[in-house]
C-alpha cells in the first residue's frame, strides 16, 4: 500500500502537481527601488494575458489579534512601489479592523508566471474627494455591487437581497455620481515589497526590498 492510499480524498486533490507556469526570466540587474519592477511585472502580466491581474489578497487582524484575508481589486500602485491603493466601506470588516490596527499585508498571485508580489506596511484612509474620484471611475454594475446591503452582514433570503439590489439600481439610475458614505481608498505604504519568481525546478527567486530612513534596502532570500 502506497502512503497515497493514506491520504483523505481532500489530500489526494491537493497533492496533485500544478501545471508548470511559464516562468519568465529572474531580473539580472534589479533596480534600486521596487517601483520599476513592479511596472515591469504588471505590464508582462497584461501582455501574457494573465487573469484576474488586479485580484490581491488583503491580511488584516481583528480586535482579538486573529488573521483575516480576503481578494480584493488592487486599484494603483506609485511609481516607486511605496503606495499600494485599495478602496472598500469602511463599516465592512476590513474597514472596522483597519481603523483599529492599520498594520495590514497584501498578495498578488499569477500562477500563469509562477509570481507573487508580497507587500506590508500601514494603511491609511484617503478624503472624501479621493473615495468620490474612485468611486465615478467603476462601472455601473460596480456601483449598484457597491450599494447593495452591507457587506458581512448576515443575508435572511434571497429575496431579500434582489430587493436590495433593485434599490441600489435604482439609486444609481437616478443618481449615478452620487459616492455612498462608507466608500473609502485605502493606501497601503509599503514597508517591505518582496518578488518572488517559481520554477519548475524548484529553483524559486526572491527579491525583498525593505524601506528605510535613507531609501530601499535591496536583497536576495533564500527559497
Amino acid at each position: 500500500m502506497t502512503v497515497r492510499a493514506h491520504l483523505s480524498p481532500a489530500a489526494v486533490l491537493l497533492s496533485r502537481p500544478a501545471p508548470a507556469g511559464q516562468a519568465p526570466p529572474f531580473p539580472g540587474e534589479a533596480p534600486d527601488t521596487p517601483g520599476p519592477l513592479v511596472l515591469r511585472w504588471l505590464r508582462e502580466a497584461a501582455d501574457a494575458g494573465v487573469g484576474a491581474l488586479q485580484a490581491a489578497t488583503l491580511a488584516t487582524v481583528d480586535g482579538d489579534g486573529n488573521p483575516d484575508a480576503r481578494v480584493l481589486v488592487l486599484r494603483d500602485v506609485s511609481p516607486d512601489g511605496a503606495s499600494w491603493t485599495f478602496a472598500t466601506d469602511r463599516g465592512s470588516p476590513k474597514g472596522r479592523q483597519l481603523a483599529a490596527n492599520p498594520g495590514a499585508a497584501l498578495t498578488l498571485h499569477w500562477p500563469e508566471q509562477a509570481r507573487q508580489l508580497r507587500v506590508r506596511g500601514k494603511v491609511t484612509a484617503g478624503s472624501r474627494e479621493e473615495a468620490a474620484a474612485e468611486f465615478r471611475t467603476r462601472s455601473p454594475a460596480a456601483r449598484v455591487a457597491a450599494r447593495t446591503g452591507h457587506q458581512s452582514e448576515a443575508l435572511t433570503s434571497d429575496d431579500a437581497y434582489r430587493e436590495a439590489e433593485a434599490a441600489a439600481r435604482a439609486t444609481v439610475s437616478e443618481t449615478p455620481d452620487a459616492v455612498p458614505a462608507g466608500h473609502t481608498v485605502y493606501t497601503l505604504h509599503a514597508g517591505e515589497v518582496e518578488f518572488w519568481q517559481g520554477s519548475p525546478d524548484r529553483f524559486h527567486q526572491r527579491l525583498h526590498y525593505r524601506r528605510t530612513d535613507d531609501g530601499w534596502n535591496r536583497r536576495r532570500l533564500w527559497p
